[in-house]
């Protein structure tokens, strides 16, 4: 354990180096991963995005065939500008078995950890395959993987399922929320603040939406969330910026807000922005328009990024019951690329390296220990992925 430890820090010390905040570039990381595969002559496929700026890597470990298991994980991090570092968070720092820096536990750290297991991968006599999926831009839209996913069963093997690895401490998360996020502006016209009739006021109209906001929000919270799992436990709104004027004394033309709704799943993605679009049409817009002006609503959607419905009894819940030698799973609250698996038909779960506390946290770290269990977790894999059945069955 101890050398393979040891290469997994290694290969964490590289990752962190690389700065690949999600408005940046990933492709230096990818090239470095891509090296270390070719080292050890394991096949791989880039695939870009349409801009060309970023790209994911697929891994092939085993035979070509469907039936694998995908081991995914993403390259890019949250910003770092404005936070309390005590160290540099681009140089990993190995202190009282902790290791600190930027994408230590959200996700570097499984990332490392399965590259570092190539070598025990390739040794072993795989029945199946595991990939390795390593993607970009999880932080911003869940997008990164979608392009891999669409050719899975066409000219990449079709995998029986999936392992998303965002830090749960080793414990398999088989649900989480969706999230959706928007930009919503009210246009107005511009006057005199001493005479209100003749103009509209954006940021009162934006004031306005943003309390039926919360107010759906308190609905929301006593709905709460009937299957007891999540925490928080009910579907959640927040408003994050919100900008617009120009003076005191002067009617805004203009204010923005920007929001998110985060779904239990069996929730609809856009239940928050029906509501708010009825109420502006209904309320809002009628009251600003009073005097006869004409002021307008408009929402944008940013991202939707799919929740994770519980599937009991799918070949990934029963795979990672097997490799962690666990039976029972937990809900959480963050997003991540699993539902855009699901969405594709593959039993999807999540089961990582780290707690979700330390991430996107100044002075993130991982243990060495969750690295510890994270090897432990892929030496179960491994066995169970040189048995002649299914995996999982």
């Amino acid at each position: 354990m101890s050398e393979r430890l040891e290469a997994a820090i290694w290969l964490l010390d590289r990752l962190v180096a690389f700065d690949t905040e999600s408005s940046k570039s990933n492709l230096d990381i990818i090239a470095c991963i891509e090296d270390h595969l070719r080292a050890l002559d394991v096949p791989y496929v880039r695939v870009p995005n349409a801009l060309g700026d970023k790209a994911a890597v697929f891994a092939t470990i085993g035979p070509m065939v469907d039936g694998g298991v995908v081991l995914s994980g993403h390259t890019d991090v949250v910003p770092v500008a404005g936070q309390a570092w005590t160290s540099d968070p681009f140089r990993l720092r190995r202190t009282g078995g902790r290791l600190y820096g930027r994408g230590a536990c959200d996700m570097k750290g499984f990332d490392a950890i399965a590259l570092a297991m190539v070598e025990e991968f390739k040794a072993a006599p795989l029945k199946r395959p595991v990939h390795i999926l390593l993607s970009y831009d999880e932080e911003t839209t869940c997008l990164g993987p979608v392009d891999t996913i669409a050719r899975f069963g066409i000219d990449l093997p079709r995998p029986a399922a999936v392992i998303v690895g965002e830090p749960t401490l080793m414990q398999i998360a088989d649900a989480h929320k969706s999230v959706s996020t928007y930009i919503t502006r009210v246009e107005g016209l511009e006057g005199h603040s001493s005479q209100p009739s003749l103009g509209v006021n954006a940021i009162e109209g934006a004031a306005a939406l943003v309390s039926e906001l919360y107010r759906l929000a308190g609905h929301l919270e006593a709905l709460g969330d009937p299957s007891g799992r999540f925490d928080p436990p009910a579907s959640t709104i927040s408003v994050g910026t919100i900008t617009g004027g120009t003076a005191r004394n002067i009617l805004a033309r203009d204010c923005s807000f920007h929001w998110e709704f985060r779904g239990l799943p069996g929730v609809v993605p856009d239940a928050a922005l029906l509501a708010l679009e009825k109420y502006g049409r209904e309320v809002v817009l009628p009251h600003l328009n009073r005097n006869g002006h004409q002021a307008r609503i408009e929402t944008v959607k940013e991202i939707e990024v799919p929740g994770l419905a519980p599937e009991p009894g799918s070949q990934a819940e029963r795979l990672a019951f097997k490799l962690t030698r666990s039976n029972r799973t937990i809900a959480v609250s963050y997003a991540t690329e699993a539902g855009r698996f699901q969405g594709a038909g593959i039993p999807t779960v999540v089961c990582g390296p780290g707690s979700i506390s330390q991430a996107h946290q100044p002075d993130e770290y991982l243990e060495e220990s969750q690295v510890a269990a994270g090897i432990a977790f892929m030496r179960n894999l491994i066995a169970e992925l040189c048995e002649d059945r299914p995996s999982g069955s």
